[in-house]
């Protein structure tokens, strides 16, 4: 993906983003030199959006299409690079799912997750909440048991060999309608079944034509099993679709939420009830959900009191990692060192990771911040 980095990278440097991805390796100069971009590649994170099949690396992806021949998914790393270029939302759906196509053995599943770990603890990563959609993998003719013993033994090594805590967030593909929200739900609430790093419910795929209300039952019955709710909502569609998440399905975070800037009764509620918003900044421009990197509402979000969580959704569909994620949220807001640590700090306020777990990450970020900064 090193050419669509570059390419990225001349864009943000010229304000135009370049194949719909406006930021790359020197989004962090344009923030505020190497001296923050370093400091942002050593601050201890917690990733909250971030998707399992999404976040597998040009490396991983070319390996498992190399290992299925039959699959529409280049394997040659530039090859991959055009086709990781979208032309809207639909398209990135399209794409999304032929790389989903790939995984069909637990074997698949275990190295999907052990390196997305990898790669997580390289940015310095300490907690991720992984969204995984199962029904994509079920479906697919993945024993259920054996996809679950797949992310688990990935997630105890991983928190073994790197330190990274992981925890999972079942997500419902929206395209797939009914059937897909009762799989999902079933394999979320089953105790027989659920994985023990599972901690909240999700709601991705397109939303036009999707509507939020009548996945309601569903998550009523992931909420009464001990699950968090957390959809996506207000990505391709107006903040009517974040109050449904809000009302209907009782969400405590609204994944992306970008359009709930158009509306300051959303946003005075948002802030008033702390519920955050995930913001993915490249990932809306990638997707044509934001039209260009200045336009989009993050510092609104801000302004607003709202509180905001940074995170890279895709990242490697859309040349970019959370490091980068970071350092493009730092030019929009023209923070310093302490407000890049305040927002990483947001992240973990904002987690379902325990009280003391909070008060680790957030002490590790303010002693490192600390040294970062002392003469």
């Amino acid at each position: 993906m090193t050419d669509r980095l570059d390419a990225s990278s001349a864009a943000a440097e010229s304000g135009s983003p370049a194949s719909g991805t406006p930021a790359g390796p020197t989004a962090a100069a344009a923030a505020g030199g190497r001296d923050l971009r370093a400091f942002v590649a050593g601050l201890p994170k917690a990733e909250l959006h971030v998707h399992h099949v999404g976040s597998a690396s040009p490396r991983i992806v070319s390996e498992l299409a190399a290992r299925h021949p039959d699959s529409k998914v280049p394997t040659d790393p530039e090859a991959l690079a055009d086709f990781f270029t979208f032309t809207d939302f639909a398209h990135f759906i399209d794409v999304y799912l032929s790389v989903v196509d790939l995984i069909r053995t637990p074997e698949d599943v275990r190295l999907l997750t052990y390196e997305v770990a990898r790669d997580l603890a390289r940015q310095q990563v300490r907690y991720a909440e992984l969204t995984i959609t199962p029904f994509s993998s079920t479906r697919r003719g993945i024993d259920e048991l054996a996809f679950m013993d797949a992310v688990e033994d990935a997630r105890k090594a991983a928190e073994a060999e790197f330190g990274t805590v992981l925890r999972w967030c079942f997500d419902i593909p929206g395209e797939a309608g009914l059937e897909a929200a009762e799989e999902t739900t079933r394999l979320a609430t089953d105790d027989r079944i659920r994985p023990e790093g599972l901690v909240s419910f999700g709601l991705g795929g397109p939303e036009i034509g999707v509507p939020r209300p009548q996945f309601k039952p569903h998550f009523d019955r992931a909420i009464a099993a001990g699950l968090r709710s957390v959809p996506h909502a207000g990505e391709t569609t107006g903040p009517e679709t974040v109050w449904d998440a809000l009302t209907h399905l009782r969400a405590e975070r609204i994944g992306h939420g970008t359009s709930s800037a158009q509306d300051g009764k959303l946003l005075a509620h948002l802030a008033e009830q702390r519920i955050a918003l995930e913001v993915c900044p490249t990932s809306n421009i990638a997707t044509r959900a934001v039209r260009a990197l200045d336009e989009h509402p993050l510092r609104e979000f801000v302004e607003a009191g709202v509180l905001v969580t940074i995170n890279s959704d895709d990242p490697p569909m859309f040349g970019t990692d959370l490091n980068n994620e970071y350092a493009v949220a730092a030019r929009l807001l023209d923070l310093d060192e302490r407000g890049v640590a305040a927002l990483a700090k947001n992240a973990v306020e904002a987690s379902f990771l325990d009280e003391a777990g909070k008060r680790r990450v957030s002490d590790e970020i303010d002693a490192y911040t600390a040294g970062w900064l002392a003469p």
